[in-house]
Order: structure tokens, then sequence, then C-alpha cells
């Protein structure tokens, strides 16, 4: 299994905009982000936090985007 890179939310929210997303809105510290083909998740932001594997890996898994998509 590939190993998952250690990112906070704001590097997250960076990459899925420059892979498509936009931000829909903010709800605390929770960004709401959708690709115009309908895709969509959220991801946390907490200051000073990395997301975790498991998280990373629900966030992917609802853009439809593998590891390598991520790292590129």
């Amino acid at each position: 299994m590939t190993r998952l890179p250690r990112l906070k939310g704001k590097a997250i929210i960076r990459l899925l905009e420059r892979a498509g997303f936009r931000i829909i809105r903010t709800k605390g510290s929770h960004t709401f982000l959708r690709h115009s083909d309908g895709r969509a998740t959220v991801v946390p932001v907490h200051s000073g936090e990395t997301i975790g594997p498991g998280l990373l890996r629900a966030i992917l898994r609802d853009v439809e985007m593998s590891v390598d998509d991520l790292r590129e």
C-alpha cells in the first residue's frame, strides 16, 4: 500500500483547487469543496494539526483521486 503524505488542511485545499475544485462555503473549521462534475468533499482546517491517514483516504475516496494523483 502506498504511504500517504502528511499534510495540513490548507495544503489539501490548495491541491484540490489546483485539481479543479472550488470552495463552496466554510462552516466553522470545515471547508466544503465541489468540482464542476459533481464530486464534493469536506476538509477540516485546524491550525497546527495534520490530517490523519484515515481521513486523508476518505477525502481522496470522496473526490475519486488516488494518492499518485494527489502527488502530481
